[in-house]
Protein backbone atom coordinates (compact mmCIF):
# COMPACT_ATOMS: atom_id res chain seq x y z
CA UNK A 1 0.00 0.00 0.00
CA UNK A 2 1.49 3.53 -0.51
CA UNK A 3 1.28 6.15 1.08
CA UNK A 4 2.27 9.98 -0.06
CA UNK A 5 3.49 12.76 2.97
CA UNK A 6 2.46 12.81 6.16
CA UNK A 7 -0.80 10.44 6.89
CA UNK A 8 -3.51 11.73 9.54
CA UNK A 9 -6.76 9.85 10.72
CA UNK A 10 -8.96 10.36 13.77
CA UNK A 11 -7.85 8.85 16.82
CA UNK A 12 -11.45 6.66 16.88
CA UNK A 13 -10.15 5.13 13.76
CA UNK A 14 -7.25 3.74 15.23
CA UNK A 15 -8.29 -0.26 14.35
CA UNK A 16 -9.49 1.24 10.38
CA UNK A 17 -7.03 0.55 7.52
CA UNK A 18 -6.48 4.08 5.70
CA UNK A 19 -6.73 4.28 2.37
CA UNK A 20 -5.26 7.19 0.48
CA UNK A 21 -8.07 8.11 -1.78
CA UNK A 22 -7.40 12.18 -1.98
CA UNK A 23 -3.70 13.85 -1.37
CA UNK A 24 -4.02 16.93 0.88
CA UNK A 25 -6.68 19.41 1.90
CA UNK A 26 -9.25 21.05 -0.74
CA UNK A 27 -9.12 24.13 1.92
CA UNK A 28 -5.88 24.25 3.08
CA UNK A 29 -6.09 28.01 4.62
CA UNK A 30 -7.32 27.44 8.12
CA UNK A 31 -4.16 29.33 10.41
CA UNK A 32 -3.95 26.62 13.38
CA UNK A 33 -3.31 23.68 10.42
CA UNK A 34 -0.04 22.54 8.83
CA UNK A 35 -1.59 19.08 8.72
CA UNK A 36 -1.55 19.05 4.75
CA UNK A 37 1.47 21.65 4.36
CA UNK A 38 3.17 18.86 2.61
CA UNK A 39 1.19 18.65 -0.42
CA UNK A 40 -1.25 20.34 -2.89
CA UNK A 41 -4.87 18.90 -3.07
CA UNK A 42 -5.22 16.36 -5.71
CA UNK A 43 -7.59 13.39 -6.49
CA UNK A 44 -5.50 10.00 -6.86
CA UNK A 45 -5.87 7.80 -9.92
CA UNK A 46 -8.72 5.60 -8.93
CA UNK A 47 -6.75 2.96 -10.06
CA UNK A 48 -3.84 3.40 -7.91
CA UNK A 49 -6.36 2.91 -5.30
CA UNK A 50 -7.51 0.23 -6.63
CA UNK A 51 -4.32 -1.49 -6.50
CA UNK A 52 -3.65 -0.81 -2.55
CA UNK A 53 -7.34 -1.85 -1.86
CA UNK A 54 -6.37 -5.54 -3.51
CA UNK A 55 -3.08 -4.77 -2.00
CA UNK A 56 -4.98 -4.43 1.62
CA UNK A 57 -6.96 -7.25 0.81
CA UNK A 58 -3.75 -9.49 1.14
CA UNK A 59 -2.57 -8.36 4.21
CA UNK A 60 -5.64 -8.23 6.29
CA UNK A 61 -7.81 -11.85 6.18
CA UNK A 62 -10.31 -9.88 8.68
CA UNK A 63 -11.36 -6.11 8.09
CA UNK A 64 -14.50 -4.65 9.96
CA UNK A 65 -13.34 -0.51 9.46
CA UNK A 66 -12.39 1.46 6.43
CA UNK A 67 -11.42 5.01 6.83
CA UNK A 68 -10.61 7.23 3.70
CA UNK A 69 -8.32 9.44 4.09
CA UNK A 70 -6.92 12.23 3.19
CA UNK A 71 -8.30 15.37 4.53
CA UNK A 72 -11.82 16.30 2.41
CA UNK A 73 -12.43 12.74 0.34
CA UNK A 74 -15.75 14.21 -0.12
CA UNK A 75 -15.34 16.70 -2.20
CA UNK A 76 -14.16 14.09 -4.97
CA UNK A 77 -16.70 13.87 -7.72
CA UNK A 78 -19.42 11.77 -6.48
CA UNK A 79 -18.74 8.91 -9.72
CA UNK A 80 -15.91 8.25 -8.61
CA UNK A 81 -16.78 8.02 -4.70
CA UNK A 82 -19.31 5.73 -5.75
CA UNK A 83 -16.34 3.63 -7.96
CA UNK A 84 -14.51 3.39 -4.42
CA UNK A 85 -17.17 2.55 -2.44
CA UNK A 86 -18.55 -0.74 -4.84
CA UNK A 87 -14.20 -1.73 -4.91
CA UNK A 88 -14.23 -1.44 -1.09
CA UNK A 89 -17.79 -3.57 -0.51
CA UNK A 90 -16.37 -6.66 -2.90
CA UNK A 91 -12.85 -6.27 -1.59
CA UNK A 92 -14.18 -6.30 2.02
CA UNK A 93 -17.95 -8.23 2.43
CA UNK A 94 -17.19 -8.51 6.09
CA UNK A 95 -16.28 -4.93 6.92
CA UNK A 96 -18.89 -2.50 9.05
CA UNK A 97 -17.90 0.73 8.57
CA UNK A 98 -16.45 3.13 5.68
CA UNK A 99 -15.55 6.79 6.96
CA UNK A 100 -13.95 9.66 5.47
CA UNK A 101 -12.67 12.97 6.26
CA UNK A 102 -15.43 15.79 4.66
CA UNK A 103 -15.76 19.32 5.10
CA UNK A 104 -19.10 20.67 5.86
CA UNK A 105 -19.29 22.43 2.85
CA UNK A 106 -18.38 19.61 0.39
CA UNK A 107 -21.97 18.32 1.49
CA UNK A 108 -23.33 21.51 0.03
CA UNK A 109 -21.64 20.90 -3.12
CA UNK A 110 -23.25 17.65 -3.65
CA UNK A 111 -26.68 17.01 -4.24
CA UNK A 112 -28.96 15.30 -1.43
CA UNK A 113 -29.42 12.22 -4.34
CA UNK A 114 -26.01 12.37 -4.32
CA UNK A 115 -24.74 11.75 -0.68
CA UNK A 116 -28.04 9.32 -0.66
CA UNK A 117 -26.18 6.98 -3.07
CA UNK A 118 -23.13 7.14 -1.59
CA UNK A 119 -25.13 6.32 2.10
CA UNK A 120 -26.67 3.23 -0.02
CA UNK A 121 -23.70 2.66 -1.55
CA UNK A 122 -21.54 2.03 2.02
CA UNK A 123 -20.69 5.53 3.30
CA UNK A 124 -21.31 4.68 6.98
CA UNK A 125 -19.53 7.87 8.75
CA UNK A 126 -18.28 11.44 7.50
CA UNK A 127 -15.98 13.60 10.01
CA UNK A 128 -16.13 17.55 9.70
CA UNK A 129 -14.17 20.30 11.08
CA UNK A 130 -16.95 22.40 12.71
CA UNK A 131 -13.92 24.31 14.40
CA UNK A 132 -16.15 27.39 15.88
CA UNK A 133 -19.69 28.58 15.77
CA UNK A 134 -18.66 31.89 15.68
CA UNK A 135 -18.54 33.74 12.22
CA UNK A 136 -15.86 36.22 13.85
CA UNK A 137 -13.49 33.33 14.64
CA UNK A 138 -14.30 31.55 11.43
CA UNK A 139 -13.20 34.88 9.39
CA UNK A 140 -9.91 34.73 11.69
CA UNK A 141 -8.68 31.46 11.42
CA UNK A 142 -9.74 31.49 7.35
CA UNK A 143 -11.85 28.01 7.36
CA UNK A 144 -13.42 29.39 4.60
CA UNK A 145 -16.91 28.78 5.81
CA UNK A 146 -20.05 30.40 7.42
CA UNK A 147 -22.40 29.89 10.60
CA UNK A 148 -25.22 29.64 7.77
CA UNK A 149 -22.96 27.17 5.35
CA UNK A 150 -22.27 24.75 8.18
CA UNK A 151 -26.11 24.28 9.04
CA UNK A 152 -26.81 23.93 5.41
CA UNK A 153 -24.24 21.18 5.33
CA UNK A 154 -24.83 19.42 8.15
CA UNK A 155 -28.61 19.20 7.33
CA UNK A 156 -28.26 17.49 3.81
CA UNK A 157 -25.96 14.86 5.65
CA UNK A 158 -28.48 14.07 7.96
CA UNK A 159 -31.15 13.95 5.85
CA UNK A 160 -29.02 11.54 3.50
CA UNK A 161 -28.33 9.61 6.55
CA UNK A 162 -24.49 9.79 6.63
CA UNK A 163 -23.67 9.74 10.63
CA UNK A 164 -21.39 12.96 11.28
CA UNK A 165 -19.18 13.66 14.01
CA UNK A 166 -18.01 17.00 14.03
CA UNK A 167 -14.81 18.48 15.71
CA UNK A 168 -14.33 21.94 17.53
CA UNK A 169 -11.63 23.86 19.22
CA UNK A 170 -12.18 25.08 22.91
CA UNK A 171 -10.10 27.67 22.82
CA UNK A 172 -9.86 28.82 18.99
CA UNK A 173 -11.29 32.01 20.09
CA UNK A 174 -8.21 33.00 21.84
CA UNK A 175 -8.23 34.88 25.11
CA UNK A 176 -10.38 38.28 23.85
CA UNK A 177 -12.83 36.21 22.24
CA UNK A 178 -13.69 33.29 24.40
CA UNK A 179 -16.82 33.90 25.30
CA UNK A 180 -18.17 34.22 21.60
CA UNK A 181 -16.82 31.39 20.72
CA UNK A 182 -18.18 28.84 22.92
CA UNK A 183 -21.59 30.42 23.08
CA UNK A 184 -21.90 30.91 19.02
CA UNK A 185 -20.38 27.05 19.04
CA UNK A 186 -22.89 25.23 21.38
CA UNK A 187 -25.47 27.26 19.81
CA UNK A 188 -24.74 25.87 16.55
CA UNK A 189 -24.51 22.56 17.51
CA UNK A 190 -28.13 22.67 19.08
CA UNK A 191 -28.92 23.86 15.65
CA UNK A 192 -27.03 21.20 13.99
CA UNK A 193 -27.96 18.19 16.21
CA UNK A 194 -24.48 15.93 15.01
CA UNK A 195 -24.70 12.48 16.27
CA UNK A 196 -21.38 12.08 17.16
CA UNK A 197 -19.07 15.82 18.67
CA UNK A 198 -15.20 15.85 19.46
CA UNK A 199 -14.45 18.78 21.40
CA UNK A 200 -10.24 19.33 21.52
CA UNK A 201 -7.97 22.54 23.28
CA UNK A 202 -6.06 24.13 21.11
CA UNK A 203 -2.71 23.02 20.56
CA UNK A 204 -0.74 25.55 18.46
CA UNK A 205 1.45 23.49 15.37
CA UNK A 206 4.85 24.64 14.67
CA UNK A 207 5.11 26.39 10.98
CA UNK A 208 1.28 27.59 11.07
CA UNK A 209 -0.04 30.93 10.61
CA UNK A 210 -1.48 31.01 14.38
CA UNK A 211 2.32 30.31 15.58
CA UNK A 212 3.29 33.35 14.01
CA UNK A 213 0.65 35.47 15.14
CA UNK A 214 1.41 34.61 18.29
CA UNK A 215 4.95 35.71 18.10
CA UNK A 216 3.45 38.88 16.87
CA UNK A 217 0.89 39.29 19.56
CA UNK A 218 -1.63 39.12 16.96
CA UNK A 219 -3.58 35.89 18.57
CA UNK A 220 -3.33 35.91 22.94
CA UNK A 221 -3.58 32.61 23.70
CA UNK A 222 -6.49 31.49 26.32
CA UNK A 223 -5.73 30.56 30.31
CA UNK A 224 -6.46 27.33 31.06
CA UNK A 225 -9.33 28.15 33.31
CA UNK A 226 -10.79 29.99 30.19
CA UNK A 227 -10.59 26.08 28.45
CA UNK A 228 -12.03 24.82 31.08
CA UNK A 229 -15.01 27.69 31.35
CA UNK A 230 -15.99 26.78 27.32
CA UNK A 231 -16.29 23.07 28.47
CA UNK A 232 -18.33 23.57 31.31
CA UNK A 233 -20.54 25.80 29.37
CA UNK A 234 -20.74 23.78 26.84
CA UNK A 235 -21.86 21.19 28.95
CA UNK A 236 -24.35 23.23 30.92
CA UNK A 237 -26.02 24.40 27.16
CA UNK A 238 -25.81 21.57 25.13
CA UNK A 239 -29.32 19.72 24.79
CA UNK A 240 -28.67 17.39 21.85
CA UNK A 241 -28.63 13.57 21.88
CA UNK A 242 -24.72 13.55 20.88
CA UNK A 243 -21.52 10.57 21.76
CA UNK A 244 -19.25 13.24 23.40
CA UNK A 245 -15.53 12.12 22.43
CA UNK A 246 -14.02 14.45 24.97
CA UNK A 247 -10.71 12.43 25.06
CA UNK A 248 -8.13 13.85 23.07
CA UNK A 249 -5.10 14.12 24.06
CA UNK A 250 -4.30 17.81 24.88
CA UNK A 251 -8.09 17.98 27.12
CA UNK A 252 -7.42 18.99 30.29
CA UNK A 253 -10.33 16.74 31.70
CA UNK A 254 -10.66 13.33 29.79
CA UNK A 255 -14.20 11.54 29.44
CA UNK A 256 -16.02 10.52 26.81
CA UNK A 257 -19.42 8.42 26.65
CA UNK A 258 -23.71 9.59 25.94
CA UNK A 259 -23.69 13.70 26.58
CA UNK A 260 -27.46 13.42 28.25
CA UNK A 261 -26.76 9.99 30.00
CA UNK A 262 -23.56 11.93 31.51
CA UNK A 263 -23.59 15.68 31.87
CA UNK A 264 -23.75 15.22 35.64
CA UNK A 265 -20.81 13.52 35.73
CA UNK A 266 -18.90 15.03 33.14
CA UNK A 267 -19.59 18.77 34.96
CA UNK A 268 -18.64 17.47 37.97
CA UNK A 269 -15.06 16.74 36.58
CA UNK A 270 -14.50 20.11 34.88
CA UNK A 271 -16.23 21.98 38.41
CA UNK A 272 -13.46 20.02 39.91
CA UNK A 273 -10.71 21.13 37.65
CA UNK A 274 -11.70 24.55 38.02
CA UNK A 275 -11.44 24.62 41.70
CA UNK A 276 -8.35 22.22 42.30
CA UNK A 277 -6.70 21.41 39.35
CA UNK A 278 -3.27 23.26 39.35
CA UNK A 279 -3.20 24.05 35.69
CA UNK A 280 -6.94 26.03 35.79
CA UNK A 281 -3.94 28.81 37.67
CA UNK A 282 -1.80 28.54 34.82
CA UNK A 283 -2.21 31.49 32.63
CA UNK A 284 -0.22 30.13 29.82
CA UNK A 285 -2.43 27.04 27.89
CA UNK A 286 -0.62 23.51 28.21
CA UNK A 287 -1.13 21.61 25.09
CA UNK A 288 1.13 19.58 22.53
CA UNK A 289 1.86 19.64 18.62
CA UNK A 290 -0.40 16.69 16.75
Amino acid sequence: MNYEGKVYRPWTEAKSILIQTTLGCSINTCTFCNMFSDKRFKVRDIEDVFKDIEEARLIYPYVESIFLIDGNVMAARTDYLLKILDKLRHTFPESRKVSLYSGLNDFRRKSLSELKELKSAGLTMAYAGLESGDAVVLDNIKKRMTPEQAIEGMALAKEAGIETLLSFIFGLGGRDRSREHIVETTRLLNIMKPEQIAPMALAIQPGTVMEQEVKDGKFVMPTQLQILEEEKYLLENLNIDTFYWGDHGNNIVTQKGFLLDSREQFLAKVNRAIASNPMAKDSVIQTFAW
